[in-house]
């Protein structure tokens, strides 16, 4: 087989192949004999079609045959002759197949570049993560204070802070009317159209409102982007917020602590944890960045949008999850691979430096190193080790993690070899 490549870019291979004519006749006598068994023609049982009759009738089946055969088998080991590993599907130009004649086609390829490793080690970054305050301590408790807020009845107009209960008819433009009764929503928090959110202030229970609206151009139903309409609004109940007592009863009610004192350990515990793990992403980004900075090379053109094509899956997901059907939404395309481009390609030009870091300082992942993991999975979800690790292996979650593991060595190994200044 003959295979000659040229390099067409820096990640970009054009592959002229040829299988000489024995390898073709082998593949079309195998090809013949496939077709025989299941060709049928009047006159001749199922499989008993003479050998010059499939020639004559199924000609095309026969050739469609040896292509689906043929050029996997033949791509494939020019791929192995010329020591390619493409990133994407080939494109193949200019193919001959006929019946007692080589096999000729060209595969134009991505691969991944050839980098040229400069010294990685001892790189200089600026980098001082801030300490967790009191004032941190003290906004984190104000939270957990506002997730135990009760909400009691008054007798007052509703003020921006308080949760009011509605019943309201909602007429937009070219749309029938729609109507809700007791729906609650809290005054100033956005989760309704700012219109409604500002005629409920001042209201009081009993009192009913007519208010002109638009929705947005963005809203998340196109037919009622840019419209105009009305809501017809009647506030039945206004509701005050009350936050309970920094003390130890809080603290008690929470069900693990007795003294508030207790309840501030921990949460500056948890804040110190949370903040050495942003410190530690953000030290990890420092000095990728640097490393980028002084290796130049081109990426894949299959590997960007591949990274692209995963971002918009996983804004289609978490709407999923929101409720929202994503195919309901028109997407701009065009205008969302722009967006999203400069950040997928500095995403694929990180994975391709750590991958060359790794391959250069012979970083893997041990068993022991996956096993461990695999069983940290296993008691969070509170499955058995083994089990988690077959469906791992079948979803090729393992794989990932094998690689993620590779890539937590290399950025250790970096990050030890980093000179940090405040």
């Amino acid at each position: 087989m003959k295979v000659a490549v040229e390099e067409l870019e820096s990640c970009k291979r054009k592959l002229a192949v040829e299988a000489p004519v024995d390898v073709v006749t082998q593949e079309w006598e195998r090809a013949y004999g496939r077709v025989q068994k299941r060709a049928s023609l009047p006159g001749f049982r199922r499989g008993r079609v003479p050998r010059s009759l499939v020639k004559l009738h199924f000609a095309d089946d026969v050739k469609r045959e040896v292509a689906e055969h043929l050029i996997p088998d033949v791509y494939r080991r020019a791929l192995s002759e010329a020591r390619i590993d493409p990133v994407n599907e080939p494109d193949l130009q200019d193919l001959t197949l006929e019946e007692g004649a080589p096999l000729s086609f060209t595969a134009v390829v991505e691969v991944k570049p050839a980098i040229a490793l400069g010294d990685y080690r001892g790189v200089e970054v600026q980098h001082a993560p801030a300490p967790v305050t009191e004032a941190d301590v003290d906004e984190a408790l104000e939270r957990m204070r506002e997730q135990h807020a009760q909400f009691n009845s008054v007798e007052r107009a509703a003020a921006t802070g308080d949760l009011v209960v509605v019943d309201y008819t909602l007429t937009p433009q070219d749309h029938e009317p729609t109507t809700a009764n007791g729906y609650h929503f809290l005054v100033g928090s956005g989760t309704v159209l700012p219109e409604i959110d500002a005629a409920v202030v001042g209201m009081t229970a009993g009192q009913e409102r007519e208010v002109d609206l638009r929705f947005a151009d963005d809203h998340r139903m196109e037919s009622l982007r840019g419209k105009s309409g009305t809501a017809n609004l009647k506030l039945t109940e206004v509701k005050e917020k009350v936050l309970p007592a920094l003390d130890d009863e809080f603290a008690r009610s929470l069900g693990e602590f007795e003294t508030l004192e207790a309840v501030r350990t921990e949460v500056r515990r948890q804040l110190e944890a949370g903040r050495e793990a942003e410190s530690r992403r953000a030290l990890e980004e420092k000095v990728v960045d640097a490393l980028l900075a002084r290796h130049e090379f081109g990426v894949p053109e299959a590997m960007v949008m591949r990274q692209v094509a995963h971002q918009v899956e996983h804004t289609r997901e978490r709407l999923r999850r929101q409720g929202v059907d994503p195919d309901g939404i028109q997407w701009d395309y065009t205008k969302i691979v722009g967006e999203l481009r400069p950040g997928a390609e500095k995403a694929v030009r990180r994975a391709l430096l750590l991958e060359a870091i790794a391959d250069q300082e012979t970083l893997a992942a041990t068993e022991a190193d996956i096993d461990a993991e695999v069983e940290r999975f296993a008691k969070a979800s509170q499955r058995p080790t083994a089990a988690v690790r077959r469906m791992m292996e079948k979803s090729g979650d393992l794989e990932a993690l094998r690689h993620g593991l590779r890539e937590r060595k290399t950025l250790d190994l970096l990050i030890e070899h980093t000179r940090v200044t405040a």
